[in-house]
């Protein structure tokens, strides 16, 4: 019993030494010429002009959850789909409420505006 936490404890130590020796040894190799170019801020190889911080519209968050939203549901009917001859009716059943659900959830998005893209 005490040979098997020995090896535990041997692939722990490589596990916690290797990259350790790796990130030490980057960090002694590097290259260390700090200059105005290099601690300037990077954006796609443009200077930055106006204000950095902007706020975004809330549209393109709502837009983007929807997106995710329907994503998943293409996730949970995909398996669903695949087995539907091994499932019988009352996984039809379940899955037409699901379905139910979202289309309930995209008519309270659309009726509030969340797909208008403006």
């Amino acid at each position: 019993m005490s040979d098997n936490w020995g090896f535990i404890a041997l692939f722990s130590l490589i596990a916690l030494t290797v990259p350790i020796i790796g990130l030490l040894a980057a960090w002694l190799l590097r290259p260390h010429r700090p200059g105005p170019i290099k601690q300037t801020t990077y954006e796609c190889g443009l200077e930055t002009v106006g204000d950095t911080w902007l706020q975004f519209k809330v549209q393109y968050y709502l837009y983007a959850l929807i997106f995710v939203l329907f994503d998943v549901e293409t996730v949970f009917l995909y398996p669903w789909a695949v087995a539907y001859n091994k499932l019988g009716i009352l996984a039809l059943v379940e899955m037409f409420i699901f379905l139910a659900i979202l289309a309930v959830g995209l008519a309270y998005a659309w009726r509030k505006g969340a797909l208008e893209w403006v």
